[in-house]
């Protein structure tokens, strides 16, 4: 596994770390190569798994020179199957890989916009879609876009969706006590990277318009990122209060334990670990339309979709869930059931199958088509 960082707030990380995990031991001689740092809780769960964590200490997106050990490692411990993820370590991994002469490497893109940016278009269709042997996407819509918008080969771009990383119960915790909200006040919150992506601005504009009828209402962000003093500025703006920004935290649990409805109001997005631990924890979850989101929520069953960039639907969705404590609950209690599809044994059975479909495809010297079993529609969907 190929990926820029472990530093347990993303989630494609999160993922990298439990597709390592998950592999199974008597089929996989897995590690994980990070090219810049690693610290915190993913790294100590690889260790005490037993699987090696490698860091190459890129200090930054020029800092080229270290990725020269990545090539004398593909090469000295004869890899068979680079796995790289996210954006970056797909470019330099497809590149690299292909110089050390790895029989298999798989790219993974797990959430993108396919839209603007043009050398980034440019570097996915005709250098990663090029050299990578397959390119995963975590949802049938994301692999249309590879396909229509960054001509990636319709035999390589692969759908196989998130699997479900549980984290463990960091910590107790009472968040209504700690932010001075009262037992009967409804709550909405969030966790996610403050950043452009997460339309947040739209969050806060719908937030401002549930206030004006519930305006006992409060609203939890947790999570930061370059979008944060903007984010505050608009809420200020707006002259909302009830508004908590919390930074990071590492107590989901305690989080979800004190709100009554999930939000997430992306412009876009791939299939998001959020949205899997609000179906985990029974959170009711209101969500943009948007990647993988549909796949996941059957609408008005599991969750709320809406569509992106309108605050007044979003401020309406949450308003009838905040309003209708048994529509939660039994909302919650199917949504639970949807998450049988995305174990990540399920998962890591998916790609252990495709890796081995690559292989032989490899030692034959060819480069059969996907199998229909790897490229078909996302469980349940």
């Amino acid at each position: 596994m190929l990926v820029d960082s472990l530093d347990g707030t993303g989630g494609a990380e999160r993922f990298a770390v439990g597709l390592a995990l998950a592999l199974p031991r008597e089929e996989f001689d897995v590690g994980v190569c990070v090219t810049h740092t690693a610290e915190g809780s993913l790294p100590a769960e690889l260790e005490a798994a037993g699987v090696s964590c490698l860091q190459l200490g890129r200090r930054g997106r020029w800092d080229l020179l270290p990725l020269r050990r990545l090539g004398a490692i593909l090469r000295a411990h004869r890899i068979d199957v680079l796995h790289c993820h996210k954006f970056g370590s797909n470019v330099w991994g497809s590149l690299i890989g292909r110089l050390a002469g790895v029989p298999v490497i798989v790219a993974h893109e797990h959430t993108w916009s396919y839209h603007g940016q043009p050398l980034r278009k440019f570097l996915d269709g005709q250098v990663i879609g090029r050299l990578a042997h397959a390119f995963v996407a975590v949802s049938d819509a994301d692999r249309r876009r590879m396909i229509a918008i960054e001509g990636v080969a319709p035999r390589k771009a692969i759908t196989i969706p998130t699997g479900f990383v549980p984290r463990p119960r960091a910590a107790e915790g009472n968040l209504r006590a700690e932010l001075g909200i009262s037992a009967d006040s409804p709550v909405v919150g969030t966790v996610t990277a403050l950043r452009p992506q997460k339309a947040l601005e739209v969050l806060l504009d719908a937030f401002a318009l549930l206030r004006v009828t519930m305006p006992n209402a409060e609203l939890v962000v947790v999570g930061d990122g370059p979008s944060r003093k903007t984010l505050e500025a608009h809420a200020r703006g707006l002259g909302l209060t009830g508004v908590h920004f919390t930074g990071v935290r590492n107590d989901l649990a305690v989080l979800l334990d004190g709100i009554d409805v999930a939000a997430m109001s992306s412009d876009y997005e791939g299939l998001p670990l959020f949205a899997f631990e609000c179906l985990h924890h029974r959170t009711p979850l209101v969500a943009t339309a948007v990647g993988g989101l549909p796949d996941l929520i059957q609408d008005n069953r599991t969750g709320l979709l809406v569509a992106p960039r309108d605050p007044d639907a979003l401020a309406e969705a949450l308003e009838g869930l905040l309003r209708d404590p048994e529509r939660r609950a039994r909302m919650a209690g199917a949504a639970l059931e949807t998450l049988a599809d995305y174990s990540m044994e399920q998962i890591a059975a998916r790609f252990g199958r495709l890796y081995g479909q690559l292989l032989t495809g490899a030692a034959r010297g060819s480069r059969p088509p996907i199998s229909r079993e790897l490229t078909g529609s996302v469980p349940g969907a």
